[in-house]
């Protein structure tokens, strides 16, 4: 836990970089001016309760900056904008490919706070099993939320464990939503990539009415996304069919073609999202305030092809062979709802309570399930993923003069209680169950197979659970000034989990010192937690591909602990950055930031075991005709370095408009600072714990480095924005049983955004654009990791600029 020691380390780094107290007078932050937003600073991450920090480094993207970039999720329109966030178009495999996820600073995807209007945002139930740069996490799901609602987002970089969540390790994105009485627009979007797939339409639409005479509102907004598949898979290169009895080829192999692999592409989606975003004033000094959405989500999304010549294929139903699909039907919603105000003057309160809700309704399409023969049924429903968050808490603050201070002290408190669940419930009997029939025919008839459904299997009673803890949750945070140029935040919080049967103390130093009006520079010091979520401790899944079978065993259960398994535990952090805040001249603005951040306990995935040694282990725990299995752990401990650059000038060019370039880039490093020692069971049976595979899946899914250049210039009616990215390199691997000398390194790549907009009239405006306009690709896989798949994957799916090519939208958009 972070106690003395963590304050004491704080303090001493703090004061090896901080200049003298004696300059003049403080600058005013151009993060704080964004921040402030309607008629108060109700919806910023900080509150209208809480002081506005200008220790913390925060980027502010407006609605408008996320629109241009041509994207219909958010989590895309970030990543774009952004050089710090990573968020591959493709998130990987199976189910990893149902909710695109985003890393900060190339850290794991849940290590990122994601809170709307100030207000954690619950957890996705999808859990990301399947290897890639989502893998092994449940993170918010901010897609869910409709682009035409959203005001602006802050990027919070530094000291957000302490001010606004433990877990918050890597930084914190915060949601504003629209708050502007009497304004609304409707936008109709269509989009594709170039090669003729993928096509979408896209319809959105917010309208915000005034309620009485004092600031009240209700926004209502809604999106709707329909999107076709895109496939970017190769040719089947392995056998599609038995030879015939006299060894000639079965004919049917000329007249199929190659052409059926699906696995590297997206699938057919529908998704409808509605809400509303409201305050009402109740008397002079206090409101009412509502924020709900709720999404829908249908997919299905394509799995590994199973040819006539597979085992798993039951040839009397699928003569040909099958492609199965995995379905999934969600609902999400959220409500958010509290009151706040001001007493005795200075005294702000908010009492508020949330509740978020995801369900997750898998199924497996178009396949069978070998073990029930001509029984089996060939659509099955696998289960479902179920995730709630009931949060309720306070905040009070309260400005108050200190003799000895030159500026008002802001005191900021608060405490919260937190409510979570995790369940895994049953699917269908035969998507789980062996039926105990053998390999009907063909030359292996007779042989065992893997029970469930092939590709996806069921999720049995047994393996079915219902998960849930309390979480107690106190913090304090103190805002002053020592000179008129010397700002301090001091923050600390303390959260107590019943599952854990811990309480643990996280906190942080910050400050700010400026120089003059033009020149500022920032530093701080922080700790940080983030608990194994419950589906990091509960879930289960057997994925059935079309060569072996493997589990992804609950840490708990008997069969990973036979395996060397312990309890997990959470991570901790610690964090310390300096910052630099410039105008040197007018409309120049330049922020940059140096970090170093240390996890300890770093949750991920073992190795994948298999050999005759794991597969009799888990025969004594029941668990047949499994392969390969593997358990999340805390195998090792990283450090990260890094540290991002941003420049904007804005040029005033009389009658011919305004011009803004724009340069920003960011680079990271996370290495392996210390690996945990080997379980004996594994070390005995010459088992490695933690490979190369699972180290290099850790570390090298998110690009090391990435520059952007950008020019928006706005001439009369005319707008055209122009952008050219440049991503460094990240590493492939998809195989346990791939060599390294086989992995892709993915190369860097230049990536050109463009898009020409104009207004038609006042309040109508039309615009075309592309992403990747000139349709680059990633470099291909070597063919032996092509070979594994059978063809199914030859480009890199964690290529952090996706692997579709150039995507062209066209857009209409009208202001009211």
């Amino acid at each position: 836990m972070f106690k003395q020691k963590d304050a004491a380390i704080a303090i001493a780094v703090m004061g090896s970089f901080l200049p003298p107290a004696s300059a003049a007078l403080a600058a005013s932050s151009d993060e704080e001016q964004v921040l402030v937003t309607g008629q108060q600073s109700l919806n910023s991450a900080r509150s209208y309760t809480t002081a506005q920090h200008k220790t913390a480094n925060v980027q502010t993207f407006s609605g408008a900056d996320l629109r241009r970039t041509g994207q219909t999720n958010v989590m895309a329109a970030l990543e774009q904008l952004a050089p710090s966030v990573s968020s591959p178009a493709f998130s990987g495999r199976g189910a990893n490919g149902f909710v695109r996820t985003m890393q900060l600073r190339g850290l794991s995807a849940d290590q990122t706070l994601i809170l709307v209007n100030g207000m954690r945002r619950h957890r996705s139930a999808n859990f990301n099993i399947n290897t890639g740069p989502n893998y092994t996490t449940e993170p918010a799901d901010i897609g869910l939320i409709p682009m035409s609602a959203i005001d602006h987002v802050e990027l919070i970089t530094e000291g957000g464990s302490a001010l606004y969540g433990q877990d918050a390790i890597a930084g914190a994105v915060n949601i504003v939503l629209k708050h502007t009485p009497g304004h609304g627009s409707f936008t109709l979007q269509d989009s594709g990539y170039y090669k003729g797939d993928g096509v979408g339409v896209d319809g959105a639409a917010d309208y915000a009415f005034k309620i009485g005479r004092h600031g009240g509102f209700l926004d209502l907004f809604a999106q709707i996304t329909h999107t076709q598949p895109a496939n970017r898979s190769g040719p089947y290169t392995g056998k599609l069919f038995f030879p015939l009895a006299n060894g000639q080829p079965d004919p049917r192999d000329a007249q199929l073609g190659r052409d059926i692999n699906r696995a590297a592409g997206t699938g057919r989606t529908m998704f409808e999202s509605v809400g509303m975003n409201s305050i009402i004033p109740i008397t002079k000094h206090a409101e009412f305030y509502n924020t709900s959405t709720y999404g829908h989500r249908d997919l299905t999304t394509p799995q590994f092809v199973r040819t006539a010549s597979n085992d798993s294929t039951i040839r009397a139903f699928h003569p040909n062979g099958f492609q199965p699909q995995m379905s999934l039907q969600e609902n999400d919603f959220e409500v958010d709802t509290g009151f706040r105000g001001t007493a005795f003057g200075s005294l702000n309160w908010n009492v508020f309570t949330t509740y978020g809700r995801d369900d997750e309704r898998t199924g497996t399409l178009n396949s069978d399930n070998p073990t029930f023969g001509l029984q089996s049924q060939t659509d099955f429903y696998t289960g479902s993923n179920i995730a709630s968050e009931l949060d309720s808490g306070f905040k009070v603050s309260h400005n108050f003069d200190v003799p000895f201070l030159t500026k008002p002290v802001n005191f900021e408190a608060g405490g919260d209680y937190r409510h979570e669940t995790f369940q895994l419930t049953a699917g269908d009997y035969q998507s789980w169950a062996n039926g105990g029939q053998n390999v009907l025919d063909g030359p292996n008839a007779g042989n065992k197979v893997a029970a469930g459904a092939a590709a996806h299997a069921g999720i049995s009673p047994e393996n079915a659970s219902n998960s849930s803890r309390d979480i107690y949750e106190g913090h304090a945070n103190l805002d002053f000034y020592v000179t008129p140029k010397w700002e301090w935040s001091l923050g600390g919080r303390v959260a107590s989990y019943t599952d854990m049967h811990a309480t643990v103390e996280t906190g942080s130093i910050s400050t700010r010192y400026n120089f003059n009006k033009r020149w500022a520079v920032r530093a701080s010091v922080s700790s940080g937690y983030r608990p194994p979520t419950l589906g990091e401790k509960n879930y289960f899944v057997t994925l059935n591909s079309p060569t072996y079978a493997s589990d992804q065993l609950p840490p708990n259960s008997a069969a990973a602990k036979a395996l060397g398994a312990s309890d997990l535990k959470g991570e901790y952090s610690r964090s310390y950055s300096i910052g630099l805040d410039a105008t040197p001249i007018d409309n120049l603005k330049i922020v940059a930031n140096l970090y170093h951040i240390d996890i300890n306990s770093r949750i991920t995935n073992t190795t994948k075991f298999g050999g005759a040694a794991v597969e009799s282990i888990l025969s004594n725990m029941g668990i047949n005709g499994v392969q390969y299995v593997q358990y999340l752990t805390n195998p090792v401990n990283t450090s990260t370095n890094g540290g991002d650059f941003s420049a904007e000038y804005t040029v005033k060019m009389g009658r011919w408009g305004t011009l803004r370039p724009s340069i920003s880039f960011s680079f990271n490093d996370t290495e392996i600072s210390h690996r945990r020692k080997v379980p004996s069971v594994l070390a005995s049976n010459n088992l490695n714990y933690f490979d190369k595979m699972a180290e290099t899946t850790l570390t090298r899914s998110a690009p090391r480095n990435r520059e952007t250049l950008g020019l928006l210039w706005n001439f009369k009616k005319l707008s055209i924005s122009v952008q050219e990215e440049r991503y460094g390199s990240v590493t492939f691997v998809d195989a346990p049983s791939l060599a390294s000398e086989y992995w892709t390194p993915v190369k860097p790549a230049f990536i050109t955004n463009l898009e020409v907009g104009y207004d038609v009239l006042s309040r109508w405006h039309l615009a075309a654009g592309a992403n990747n306009l000139f349709n680059h690709y990633p470099n291909k896989t070597p063919v032996q990791q092509q070979a594994v798949w059978s063809g199914a994957i030859i480009y890199p799916y964690n290529s952090p600029y996706g692997f579709f090519g150039g995507y062209y939208y066209v857009k209409s958009s009208l202001t009211f």
